[in-house]
């Protein structure tokens, strides 16, 4: 069935001239003078038609999906290669680690590892979250990529007699 803008019936109406009701989507002749078997015709067009539509979405939305993972999966190798381009593991002599996604330095002979538990200084935004004093945070990754000045980590934190 191809697709005919403000089509009519056609079919001879009672006094032989072509019916003029104005007839749309699947439908091959309008109320009055259809027959069973334009009704099912016109329902196995509309079938087709919804099934190949869903079927043609359904594929898209997979090859976007792919795409999109395929995508987000390369952004994540360029981010690594560039944080490795870019991450440093020592300044000024002292050890450059992650705490929470904040750069710091540590100073002390044995050297951090990640997981390990430590204690940050006080700054504005501690203060205003935890209160005045040094803050527990633990070691995310080991090097930075923050090029401005870091804070010291002040020491190791102190074992908190639970697992984990």
């Amino acid at each position: 069935m191809t697709y005919q803008p403000d089509r009519t019936c056609g079919r001879p109406t009672r006094s032989g001239n072509p019916c003029k009701i104005r007839i749309s989507a699947s439908d091959v002749a309008c109320g009055t003078h259809v027959t069973e078997q334009d009704k099912a015709v016109a329902e196995a067009h509309q079938r087709g038609w919804s099934e190949g539509y869903k079927s043609g979405s359904e594929g898209s939305a997979s090859f976007s999906r792919s795409r999109i993972e395929r995508l987000e999966q390369r952004v994540k190798e360029l981010e690594e290669q560039l944080d490795s381009a870019q991450r440093v593991y020592e300044v000024n002599g002292c050890q450059a680690v992650e705490v929470g996604g904040y750069g710091y330095r540590w100073c002390g002979d044995d050297p951090l590892e990640v997981g390990d538990r430590v204690l940050l200084p006080e700054n504005y935004v501690s203060r205003l979250k935890n209160g005045p004093g040094v803050t527990v945070g633990v070691v995310n990754k080991l090097g930075t990529t923050y090029r401005g000045s870091l804070s010291d980590i002040v020491g190791r934190a102190p074992a908190t007699g639970r697992d984990g």
